[in-house]
């Protein structure tokens, strides 16, 4: 009788097959928990050792697109590390702008040394506004862009202890919420005729005479998204630049000077019950559309070094050149690209 070739590789391939199966499934579940938020390592540049955190979460002005373009600029060409965060749709971790109740990875701003933040409307669960609460009580620098006045919208019925964030709280000592409180204004009117007047940045005169650094290299800023009522900044508010609108909506057009000119960035200082002291910038501008504008994308950037108190490492021209491409998605409720996932965006 024949004896069967046995061959002891052939026995053991169903369990090699198996493991390498396991471990792929691992490496894959793994890599998606991390695509939740996006990171870019600092390069070389001032920013080296310094983490920013970019909070994107606004259903109109799609800042899904334009934070993690500041990222990469931030990170390529000043040498912060950047980390990016997304409202997530957990049913199927898809970017959607208009679910107002999930951003993960709010932890990375226990380390964070400074935030940007383009958000409006959001009612986030308390495990994830606990991390943004206490990053204002320790005194961390903070942008907030374009509809980050109005961030908060909490329900009536809500028992968060972060209600008092929302937009008309009437807390005492949060009246008009987490907007008046820590960036010196609420969401109030559009000024500007929206989606038919621009933002031409007024860049003379007062701004110019008392030059502040964050002004460095900027000159020329038009925005697409139109100019806010502003009604009041408190007294330690430093107006930089007051926008001005304009009777179309492309760079060229003209100032309709019939309407009064409104603050559009602005630096301010805020203090949380039993906190510390910290710096804002904001600004009214900031859609994707808008940071088209080198200029404005520099102002942000210079923003950052004053927020980091780095002013004497603001440059006289920061360079601002956009990383890989960047074809912004014009503002607008419900217009966003569906099925996007983190990656994405990249």
């Amino acid at each position: 009788m024949t004896t069967p070739y046995y061959c002891p590789k052939l026995r053991t391939l169903p369990n090699l097959l198996l493991v390498f199966v396991f471990a792929l499934s691992y490496t894959l579940a793994e890599a998606q928990e991390e695509k939740l938020m996006l990171h870019f390592e600092g390069q070389d540049g001032p920013g080296k050792g310094k983490k920013i955190v970019l909070i994107s979460g606004d259903d109109e002005y799609r800042s899904e697109e334009g934070l993690p373009m500041l990222a990469k600029i931030l990170s390529t060409h000043h040498g912060f590390s950047t980390t990016v965060l997304f409202p997530i749709n957990p049913e199927n971790q898809e970017v959607v702008p208009n679910h107002n109740s999930n951003i993960p990875g709010m932890e990375a701003l226990e380390d964070a040394d400074l935030a940007i933040i383009l958000l409006r409307f959001r009612e986030l669960p308390d495990e994830q506004m606990k991390y943004f609460d206490e990053f204002l009580r320790a005194g961390k620098p903070l942008i907030a862009l374009r509809t980050s006045t109005h961030a908060f919208n909490y329900s009536k019925e809500s028992q968060s202890p972060y209600a008092k964030y929302h937009w008309q709280s009437k807390v005492p000592g949060w009246e008009k919420g987490f907007g008046r409180k820590i960036l010196g204004e609420t969401w109030v009117a559009h000024h500007g005729n929206h989606a038919k007047e621009g933002t031409r940045a007024m860049m003379d005169g007062l701004q110019v005479a008392n030059k502040n650094p964050i002004l460095n290299g900027v000159t020329d800023i038009w925005a697409a998204s139109d100019v806010y009522t502003v009604t009041q900044l408190g007294d330690d508010a430093t107006v930089l630049i007051h926008g001005a609108s304009t009777s179309g909506m492309n760079p060229e057009a003209p100032i309709n000077w019939e309407k009064s000119l409104m603050p559009v960035a602005w630096t301010k200082s805020y203090n949380l019950e039993g906190g510390k002291k910290g710096r804002v910038f904001a600004s009214t501008m900031g859609a994707s559309v808008d940071l088209m504008s080198e200029d404005l994308r520099r102002l942000i950037i210079n923003a950052t070094y004053w927020g980091l108190d780095m002013e004497p490492l603001i440059p006289e021209e920061a360079v601002v050149e956009i990383v890989g491409n960047y074809q912004p998605t014009m503002f607008g409720f419900d217009n966003f690209r569906k099925g996007m996932k983190v990656t994405d965006f990249e």
